[in-house]
């Protein structure tokens, strides 16, 4: 797990002020639970509860000595977002996909690229099935082991200019324009890159996009929304991370 460096915004630590930090680190402590919460409720159970608290404890922390008055306007959205950043980063830390998984999600992302760059249009999951030469089953199948293995993000596929720890620009800060101003510029780059794509996706593709990153619904409260099992939406979310990854590839926002 990465460490973070206490930073006063380079003034002196009056008492005034550590009776502030103190202050806002238990006033915002809950959100760390909150968000860890959303964040159990998509991943495989070998990901320690523990492990998520840890890391979002050192982004609120963070959150709170780099906080800046003239620049962020609510202390809260600026915990939130630094909260979200530590624990994905030590989601990302853990690498818990294997080789195999890679190739698989490689393979996929690739027949899809060429289905739709030969039709002009989102393929579908028989075209992508007979592509692979496997049956619809086999490729389900593989779609629930992949999301299964790891964390599957959106974030994970996008980088800023910066790629370092927080500059990161996370797809939801993307749709949902959190209040970030350092990062605004990468922001609306990065949303008219997300906009063109998601509307070349299904409408049920782009519902589950909404739900769950803007409205942040976990699987199973999408499928009861759509009247579909929690397995169907697994499947097509991690299907649809596929083909964005396929149209944004390596992009650099």
């Amino acid at each position: 797990m990465k460490g973070y460096t206490i930073n006063y915004m380079n003034k002196p630590a009056t008492k005034k002020h550590l009776e502030w930090r103190q202050k806002s680190i238990v006033e915002y402590a809950y959100l760390v639970k909150n968000i860890a919460c959303r964040f159990a409720a998509r991943l495989p159970a070998s990901v320690l509860f523990d492990e998520l608290i840890s890391a979002g404890s050192l982004g609120l922390i963070d959150a709170v000595d780099k906080f800046d008055h003239s620049k962020h306007v609510s202390l809260k959205t600026y915990a939130q977002y630094r909260i979200k950043g530590a624990i994905l980063d030590e989601l990302r830390s853990m690498d818990t996909y294997s080789r195999s998984m890679r190739k698989k999600i490689q393979e996929i992302a690739k027949a899809t690229k060429q289905i739709e760059d030969t039709k002009g249009s989102p393929a579908t999951e028989m075209e992508i099935c007979e592509s692979l030469g496997i049956d619809l089953e086999t490729f389900q199948d593989m779609l629930t082991s992949i999301h299964g293995a790891a964390v599957l993000s959106l974030d994970d596929f996008i980088k800023t200019k910066k790629n370092d720890t927080f500059s990161q620009t996370s797809f939801q800060s993307g749709i949902k324009g959190e209040d970030n101003p350092a990062d605004q510029f990468d922001r609306e780059e990065l949303k008219a890159v997300l906009v063109k794509t998601i509307q070349t996706l299904t409408q049920k593709e782009q519902m589950v996009v909404s739900l769950y990153y803007y409205e942040e619904l976990t699987l199973r409260e999408i499928g009861e929304v759509l009247s579909l099992t929690e397995s169907r939406i697994c499947q097509i979310h991690t299907a649809v991370l596929i083909k964005m990854k396929a149209r944004l590839g390596d992009v650099e926002i």
